[in-house]
């Protein structure tokens, strides 16, 4: 028997192409989902930008045939509106509710006998579904296994003579070891496990000594081998793109604005340091706050001007006669830092830039790829965040989009990653987030 699934108006916000993801079966889009996009398609960010995608798609499949009959699909399976269903008697839910007329469109077809899968990405839908006895699942496209998300390094067991040629050479062949690009290895000795040495695997096959010149970046020395591998990747040029997971207090965004300074300012490898992050509109949006935009996105960028105010404010930055907060203005005067909302980066092509993606975890893949395809020649994009720490209410640990970034881009060349747990910010920070 083929499958039914009943899809919840979520699924096509967070991914425009979930029409196309169920193979050869039947697809149910409720009236209520129609409604719901229309609603939505008014707003200018990436849900009404999907709403208008997804109601633009729906309209050219009217071509055909008959929608509320069901239409043919690109991959074999049908699509159908269902405008309504014969009411039962014993209705359950409250059908004022849009979310609940999309489930009672899922209860009937199943009551009916069919095989139905509810697909929401709202837990409380899923639970209510399930106590009707309707299977339901999260839209598990495009989503990644958090538990074994690539961390970025690992540990081999070599001989004492390996490890012996690595220090004195700087470099060991290890083309059989199946790692990553880029990923990080601690070699340990199998007769004597203090015995060890620390390099970088390269796509060609060589794991490689880490080059001195970037063990500090603006004054920033690294406080941990985790922190030091950040480094690593944040100062080679080789490097276009860097992932950096990891909760709060462990570097991150500090490592990134200092590496970007370091090469924006003192190196000028890059011609701007580029800083943004994504505004979660939960009635907190950037267009309530008072003032101009620049006032308003202030408001927003309080976690970046922390960081920055704590580097501006170390020797490296200059004259000490001038305000930290003046030094910060001075440079977005000059063009040499930009912050700014990531609603504005769509768009745009940026060449020659230092590009900081802050809390990418609230961000979905689509968004994610969306962002990086806006990088032009000679640019660097880091993106950092906290899989634990999602605002979105539609994404979690596997789905958002910088965990699947994490997970897509480790087998390139131009990708390094590092996995940070040690928080640094201090004593007090590291057992909050350890212990509460």
């Amino acid at each position: 028997m083929k499958k039914i699934f009943v899809v919840d108006t979520n699924v096509l916000l967070h991914d425009r192409s979930a029409l196309d993801a169920f193979a050869d079966n039947t697809v149910i889009l409720p009236m209520a989902v129609i409604e719901e996009l229309d609603r939505f398609k008014k707003e200018s960010n990436e849900l009404g930008r999907n709403a208008r995608s997804v109601v633009r798609q729906l309209d050219l499949l009217r071509a055909r045939g008959k929608l509320g009959d069901g239409v043919a699909l690109d991959n074999g399976g049908t699509l159908r509106i269902v405008t309504s269903l014969t009411p039962l008697s014993d209705e359950v839910l409250d059908v004022d509710i849009a979310d609940n007329r999309i489930i009672q469109v899922a209860y009937q077809l199943h009551r009916q006998g069919e095989r139905v899968i509810f697909v929401t990405k709202d837990i409380n839908a899923r639970i209510k579904a399930d106590a009707l006895g309707i299977e339901a699942m999260d839209f598990e496209n495009k989503k990644v296994n958090f538990d074994e998300l690539f961390t970025g390094y690992r540990a081999l067991k070599v001989s004492g003579a390996a490890v012996d040629e690595f220090v004195a050479n700087r470099s060991l062949p290890l083309p059989e070891a199946n790692l990553m690009p880029n990923e990080f290895v601690t070699l340990i000795d199998e007769a004597d496990s203090k015995h060890t040495a620390f390099g970088r695997f390269m796509a060609d096959g060589q794991l490689l000594a880490l080059n001195a010149a970037n063990d500090t970046a603006w004054h920033i020395k690294p406080r941990s081998r985790e922190q030091r591998m950040t480094l690593e990747l944040l100062l080679d040029d080789s490097i276009q793109v860097v992932t950096l997971v990891g909760q709060a207090g462990t570097g991150k965004t500090l490592l990134a604005l200092a590496a970007g300074l370091e090469k924006t300012i003192v190196q000028k490898r890059y011609d701007k340091m580029l800083v943004t992050r994504p505004i979660m509109p939960f009635g907190r949006d950037i267009g309530y706050l008072p003032g101009d935009k620049e006032e308003k996105l202030s408001n927003w960028m309080l976690p970046i001007f922390d960081n920055l105010t704590y580097l501006m404010a170390r020797p490296s930055s200059g004259d000490h006669k001038t305000t930290v907060r003046d030094k910060i203005e001075k440079l977005q005067r000059d063009e040499v830092l930009e912050l700014e909302a990531l609603t504005y980066i769509r768009g745009r092509s940026i060449p020659r830039q230092f590009i900081i993606v802050d809390e990418a975890q609230n961000l979905t893949p689509h968004e994610v790829k969306t962002i990086i395809s806006r990088s032009g020649e000679g640019t660097k994009m880091v993106l950092t965040g906290d899989p634990y720490q999602i605002d979105n209410p539609y994404l979690d640990a596997s789905s958002n989009g910088l965990s699947y970034a994490v997970e897509r881009l480790k087998s390139q060349p131009i990708h390094g990653h590092v996995t940070l747990t040690k928080s640094e910010r201090s004593a007090l920070a590291a057992i909050a987030a350890e212990v509460l």
